[in-house]
């Protein structure tokens, strides 16, 4: 609606000139032409009327546009459930990764809290009778070993100390549930401006629960003095020590060590990155109170493997990404330093997209469940017939026959999609245990699997080399080395798959008891697994015969065992050919399988602009079709014509198509003020005359005063001037305006 209409709208000028400010200028660019020569009334020969069309009906080639669903009920039902589907899929995805990264950090809160606890017994342990300082009131530590406190240095790995901030967090809820008394402090707390008052004031509002006007630590100590509180360690948790004042954080820790005896304060602090940013940051004098010790957080890497493997690898989300969107974030991960929220960020925009674009896109929360297929049936048999053409008109659909198109297709289809997903991921994660004796990362393994092309070329060399089992004879016929799987030479799988022969002896039992577990759906490799499990033991048992002496029967026995091996490949080379069978038959990335783009995001241009973001462009839409954005019922009804219940600056934007790069701001308060004044009868009457003559001042009655009229249009340029749209008038050309933007 207008700005004029709404009860928050600022007093007209005339109102203000009534309280005796007579002398301000209702519109300062607002005046008489000035007399020009004849050659300047025409305008110059080059410059031509420009008007932009930047509605978005034209969308890229990549992106894939809605099907025009006739029934509007259905679009709002269906609108609500994709919503509602969002909504269930990203709580899942985010309590998932909070849940990895709180188990991640789980081992290292108690290796911490165990220095701690033996840091706490050394203080402790070096007076003979407790604390004697305690039974006087300003006990200081003249002893130099007594005024050392012991630090934990903790370094994240990590330029970006947006990641680190929750893991302090809950290192502090961790300790305190072990019952110590914990305070975090923050690099704002260490500021130049609060200086040491600062960071003494929030360590006593957040110990003592006070806040004195003169921040004093005999306050604390008295606190800690009390019977109830003396039995417990005390810590500091400061999240970034490189952020923080060096001479502030210097002061503060001589004042603690000045109190070691009476406050046994143990310090924690992160460290973001090398190990010798701490002498770099405070001085002498200050180091020599630190007893330091240092830990190390796990690298940003390791957490990235862990919300893959558990996230995008295991389908279990109903929600899933293409190739292109996972070279696309683990390049947006890599470019932000390494940070996992910046990921996160970009997964849940992917998200957001997908369930906004693919109409069938709230049946992917049938993976979350058990009962999936259930759930699809129920779903399958609600969707009006235009729903069900769009899911069999859908690309993946068109390279496969289906012999009738109807609910139960789908509903199997979405089955079968679910079982070669579980499988795909079975092998992946195949391919990572074997892949980390190596040093390998989830995030390359994984976007390397997804990619359908190589799943094609592995089929083409599959067929080709004509290996339809693993047999022991397949030795004999030279597919090594991933010749008859179809693996690219040098990528990540081929590596993995020639690793395999390399491994040493003592872990192939660990790794082919992980094999079975990953494997326990797929009857066929579960089963060649525990066959190699058997060979393992085999093998075991004739090495020992070298080393005990058995008697004649058990040699015998265990003779006739290894003779039945005699011939067939080793465990190391039978473990090779499984892993190439498995990638052969099984690794099927989720692009190739029909109707994958209902739970699979591809647009891999459309998550770039919304994360790089097109500001621009968006404010020249949302300006020429304000209705759309604002959901205003009185406004849309109008069209193409302009209300005067349109925005004020949606009007004066769309009036300014009508001009080329200058604008004549006599003709464009003209029209804005014919716009505003009139009713919509004679508004769509103005509209029907051709755009290239000027409107005319109409003698319609207006219910606004000219004052309110200039003061609409003068806050309405001055915003489009804001928003980076239009120049201000030069001295040059006092009477006009120019245009800056043009459109993308």
């Amino acid at each position: 609606m207008s700005p004029s209409a709404t009860p928050k709208s600022p007093p007209s000028l005339s109102t203000i000139s009534e309280n005796g400010e007579n002398h301000l200028r209702t519109f300062f660019v607002l005046h008489s032409a000035l007399p020009r020569k004849p050659e300047q009334k025409s305008p110059a020969p080059g410059k031509t009327r420009r008007k932009v069309d930047l509605s978005p009906a034209s969308p890229k080639p990549s992106e894939k546009p809605e099907p025009d669903l006739s029934n509007e009920e259905d679009d709002r039902l269906y609108e609500q459930l994709r919503i509602e589907a969002f909504d269930l899929v990203w709580s899942k995805i985010e309590t998932a990764i909070k849940g990895i990264l709180r188990q991640i950090n789980i081992s290292f809160f108690n290796e911490i809290h165990h220095w701690v606890c033996e840091s706490f017994d050394t203080i402790r342990s070096s007076t003979t009778h407790g604390f004697p300082g305690m039974k006087q009131p300003y006990h200081l530590a003249t002893d130099y070993i007594c005024k050392q406190i012991f630090t934990a240095l903790i370094f994240t790995k990590n330029i970006e100390f947006v990641d680190d901030l929750l893991t302090f967090e809950e290192l502090g809820v961790h300790l305190k549930a072990q019952g110590c008394h914990v305070a975090n402090l923050s690099s704002i707390d260490f500021s130049v401006k609060n200086g040491i008052g600062g960071c003494l004031r929030s360590l006593l509002r957040q110990l003592v629960a006070v806040t004195p006007d003169a921040a004093d630590i005999s306050i604390l100590a008295a606190w800690y003095g009390e019977r109830e509180n003396c039995d417990n360690p005390m810590v500091i948790i400061i999240d970034d020590m490189e952020r923080c004042s060096g001479t502030i954080l210097a002061e503060f820790i001589m004042l603690l060590s000045e109190w070691t005896i009476k406050i046994p304060i143990i310090l924690i602090t992160g460290v973001a990155t090398t190990i010798d940013a701490p002498t770099k940051l405070l001085p002498s004098n200050a180091l020599q109170c630190l007893q330091p010790c240092k830990f190390m957080l796990s690298s940003p890497t390791e957490r990235m493997d862990a919300i893959i493997r558990d996230i995008l690898v295991k389908p279990c989300c109903g929600f899933g990404v293409g190739h292109e969107v996972a070279i696309f974030l683990r390049n947006y991960f890599l470019k932000h330093d390494g940070t996992v929220t910046s990921f996160i960020r970009a997964l849940k925009i992917a998200c957001i997209k997908h369930f906004s674009m693919e109409p069938l896109s709230f049946l992917g929360q049938g993976e979350i469940g058990d009962n999936s297929q259930v759930f699809w049936k129920k779903k399958c048999e609600m969707l009006p017939e235009v729903m069900l053409k769009h899911a069999f008109g859908l690309p993946s659909c068109q390279r496969e026959e289906f012999n009738e198109m109807t609910v139960d297709s789908l509903a199997c289809g979405l089955s079968e999609l679910r079982r070669l997903q579980r499988n795909w991921s079975s092998v992946v994660m195949c391919l990572y245990e074997v892949g980390k004796f190596h040093k390998m990362h989830l995030l390359d393994i994984f976007c390397e699997a997804i990619n359908p092309a190589l799943c094609n070329s592995r089929a083409s060399d599959y067929f080709l080399g004509g290996r339809k089992d693993l047999m022991p004879s397949s030795v004999d016929q030279g597919c090594h080395d991933g010749e008859c799987s179809g693996l690219t030479k040098g990528s990540f799988i081929f590596q993995v798959a020639r690793k395999v022969r390399d491994l040493p002896m003592g872990s192939l039992p660990q790794l082919f008891k992980i094999w079975a577990k990953h494997t326990e759906e797929m009857a066929e490799i579960n089963h060649k697994v525990k066959e190699l499990q058997s060979a393992m033991r085999y093998e075991e048992d004739g090495k020992s015969l070298k080393h005990k002496g058995l008697d004649s029967r058990e040699r015998s026995t265990s003779r006739c065992r290894l003779n039945v091996e005699k011939g067939t490949p080793s465990v190391k080379e039978r473990a090779a050919m499984l892993i190439e069978c498995m990638v052969r038959d099984y690794l099927k990335p989720m692009e190739v399988t029909p109707f994958h783009e209902i739970v699979c995001f591809k647009h891999v241009a459309i998550l770039q602009s919304a994360l790089i973001g097109d500001p621009r462009r968006t404010i020249q839409v949302d300006l020429l079709k304000s209705y759309t954005y604002l959901q205003c019922s009185c406004c849309s009804k109008g069209g193409s014509v302009l209300l005067p219940s349109t925005h004020d600056t949606s009007i004066m934007y769309n009036l300014a198509q009508e001009h080329g790069d200058l604008i004549n701001l006599h003709d464009w308060y003209q029209s804005f003020k014919a716009t505003v004044s009139s009713n919509p009868k004679s508004k769509q009457k103005m509209q029907q005359s051709p755009m290239s003559k000027k409107r005319k001042a109409t003698s319609v009655p207006m219910e606004l005063d000219e004052a309110s009229i200039q003061g609409r249009f003068c806050r309405a340029v001055t915003e489009l001037q804001i928003t980076g749209l239009l120049r201000m008038p030069s001295k040059r050309r006092p009477d006009y305006v120019q245009r800056v933007a043009f459109g993308l």
